[in-house]
């Protein structure tokens, strides 16, 4: 089979398409033939060395949809034929860039049938990251004013469909140039992140009581400053590895609490996949797709997901 490798750590150019053989299920695992994989921050740190991978060469990707070519002996839920997508490979296994790849039943669900193969790919990461953070860990309940720093990147577009599915009063912020999509996916109040008066902003929308940061180092100590008595802040990225409060006072003032978080923690894949799953075919949640790019772009699809300003996600099609 065709699949994007790379065998040393570094920049882009280090990925390569290369033939490789088809790997076999075994135990519990599904063979995917990859229609779709998404690409995602997170791949580019694999990439770099910054998380270590499960070794080297290694194919990158977390994301996948595809069609079940074959399962292993104690796989008991799907079968072959089936249309699945799933996350959390490319880290502990190889990952999804690649004419087919294998993970564990239990990162993988059924996709349903009105759902093309570049939606399940394109929601998986994210949509878990999101529902992992609002709802698990931030407990958002309807009428609960929600902010959502980014609302136009990967995480934070599903994130923002995901708030007002819930019936929370959604704040987001993002460029001017967006604020229109924003709104059509749920946002009741936008807000350009370049503001000098954004904290005075988010006030004035309503204190959040959920904030969703995807830049820690940048917005922890502005979420202490527009939350109100008991706001629920979960952390989900950072662009550097320090973070910190300017002013703890001001934080403890409003008995703020926080929760960092990764999506690879998810303890079960699968029953979260499924409810994404049924919110999209309800129309309730649908990933944008920016681009689509070939296995042999791949290393194009990286440099893009970290430099590039769209709405949405981005995808590979082997």
């Amino acid at each position: 089979m065709r699949a994007v490798r790379y065998h040393e750590y570094g920049d882009p150019s280090v990925l390569a398409v290369e033939t490789v053989d088809r790997p076999e299920p075994r135990g519990d695992e599904l063979l995917i033939e990859v229609a779709a994989a998404a690409v995602n921050p997170v791949d580019t740190y694999f990439r770099t060395g910054t998380y270590t991978p499960a070794g080297l060469p290694m194919i990158p990707g977390a994301d996948v949809a595809g069609t079940v070519a074959a399962v292993g002996p104690d796989v008991s839920k799907f079968e072959p034929g089936d249309r699945v997508f799933g996350t959390g490979l490319g880290r502990d296994r190889q990952g999804t860039y690649a004419e087919f790849a294998v993970g564990p039943e239990t990162h993988f669900a059924e996709l349903p049938p009105d759902i093309d193969f570049d939606s399940g790919a394109a929601i998986a990461l994210v949509g878990v990251t999101a529902w992992r953070a609002l709802v698990h860990h931030a407990g958002l309940e309807p009428a609960e004013t929600c902010l959502i720093h980014g609302g136009g990147g990967g995480v934070g577009h599903v994130a923002v469909q995901l708030a007002a599915a819930t019936g929370a009063e959604v704040i987001a912020t993002g460029r001017p140039a967006i604020h229109d999509e924003l709104s059509a996916l749920g946002a009741d109040h936008t807000l350009d992140y370049a503001r000098d008066d954004l904290a005075d902003a988010v006030i004035e929308a309503g204190r959040p009581a959920v904030i969703l940061d995807h830049r820690l180092d940048e917005y922890l100590q502005f979420d202490a400053e527009v939350a109100r008595v008991g706001t629920r802040v979960v952390g989900i990225g950072n662009t550097e590895p320090e973070a910190g409060f300017g002013n703890v006072a001001a934080a403890r003032a409003t008995d703020l609490e926080l929760v960092l978080m990764s999506m690879f923690n998810t303890p079960r894949f699968g029953p979260v996949l499924d409810r994404l799953g049924t919110l999209m075919q309800a129309g309730e949640i649908r990933p944008r797709i920016a681009r689509t790019y070939d296995l042999s772009d791949a290393a194009t699809a990286q440099r893009a997901v970290l430099s590039d300003q769209f709405l949405g996600k981005l995808v590979v099609e082997p």
